[in-house]
């Protein structure tokens, strides 16, 4: 690890670039979350969920329409792929060049276009580029490759109801406080979103054992031990089970307040014992990405740390790292970084929740529920 904790690695940051802050700490911690968040959007991109996601899209709680929840990345069936050509003028891609681009006016006018940039002339991209609303479906914009002449675009519609999300979680400690008072509320709020999102809810006996209870269409349930049952709806074609199921999975980073997968606190616990699938990130894996890309960078590496000192500069004008929008060649960088070592970024996470289950088996899932044949489940 190259530094000694995550807490050694945020100060060396607040030297480094947020040393024109009031808190610089403060400013680093804000800025390591971020990185949470690209490290969860990059590994689903390089696992080939790219069609699927969306980002901060609202959740129905199930059975309970009139609440809704963000969560910050959403895996969608998708309904059907279309690819087109708009050429590389220096200009704006635009929703509205993007949905004349498709040329078939019989299948645009479904939709709602949204005012959105998938590329700006600055070079900044917009992840997850929705550039239209239908009421069951979003269309999605994505950049598959470009040369001199033409952008090659992936254009993929979703379905509005999600198989799968995750949803990043991580708290600092300011100076001389042992705990963030903001920890546990935090926890509770990941917490409730996981519990409730899902037709499989969670139970316990009193033997603190986990249980799961779903409902078939005529109201019958199905109760069984939680991640039998979970297991169970995943690898099935039952669409009574499958239509209203979400996987549900948190990524958790640590600092002071998270503690690690074999030594969990009141937060990590309160965690998982919510999410479907809890997965940590540690603090040589964090540390390792940060040090790759953004303090100590090397070749086309350089690309990231530019784009990150431009969002975090004491003079910038606009944030190109965030998990919306990036610097267009950081993303190349970081698609390349990502798929190039994605073997040693797999052991950047421990899996907190279920016990016994590796990365790869949440991997398999992910892409058992992509498979479905969701036009006739939904």
């Amino acid at each position: 690890m190259a530094y000694e904790s995550v807490d050694k690695l945020q100060n060396a940051l607040g030297e480094q670039v947020f040393h024109y802050t009031q808190d610089k700490k403060k400013a680093a911690g804000r800025a390591l979350g971020t990185m949470v968040e690209i490290i969860t959007f990059y590994l689903l991109k390089t696992w080939g969920f790219n069609q699927s996601v969306s980002i901060e899209r609202k959740l129905a709680e199930y059975g309970n329409e009139e609440i809704s929840h963000n969560v910050e990345y959403s895996l969608h069936p998708i309904n059907q792929t279309k690819k087109i050509l708009l050429p590389n003028d220096g200009n704006s891609l635009t929703a509205n060049k993007i949905l004349k681009g498709i040329g078939d006016e019989n299948y645009t006018d479904k939709f709602v276009r949204k005012n959105t940039t998938l590329l700006d002339k600055h070079n900044i991209l917009r992840n997850g580029c929705t550039v239209g609303i239908s009421e069951n479906s979003y269309l999605i914009s994505s950049i598959d490759s470009s040369d001199n002449t033409n952008f090659k675009i992936d254009i993929f519609e979703q379905n509005k109801n999600p198989y799968a999300f995750f949803e990043c979680k991580r708290v600092g400690v300011e100076e001389g406080m042992k705990k963030g008072p903001q920890t546990i509320e935090k926890a509770k709020q990941g917490a409730y979103v996981a519990r409730t999102a899902s037709s499989l809810q969670k139970i316990r006996t009193d033997k603190n054992e986990k249980y799961g209870i779903i409902y078939k269409a005529d109201n019958q349930p199905i109760i069984k031990p939680y991640v039998e049952l979970m297991e169970e709806i995943i690898y099935s074609n039952d669409s009574d089970l499958l239509k209203r199921f979400i996987l549900t999975v948190g990524v958790v980073s640590n600092h002071g307040n998270w503690f690690t997968a074999e030594n969990q606190n009141k937060e990590m616990k309160v965690l998982s014992q919510s999410y479907d699938w809890l997965i940590f990130l540690t603090d040589a894996g964090l540390s390792q990405f940060i040090d790759d890309l953004i303090l100590n960078p090397k070749g086309a590496n350089k690309k990231v740390q530019q784009a990150f000192q431009r969002s975090y500069s004491a003079t910038k004008k606009k944030n190109v790292f965030t998990k919306v929008k990036m610097d267009f060649e950081a993303d190349a960088v970081l698609l390349e970084y990502f798929s190039s070592q994605i073997n040693e970024i797999e052991k950047w996470f421990n899996i907190i929740a279920p016990e016994r289950k590796s990365i790869d088996e949440l991997k398999s899932e992910l892409t058992e529920l992509r498979s479905k044949n969701w036009k006739e489940i939904l």
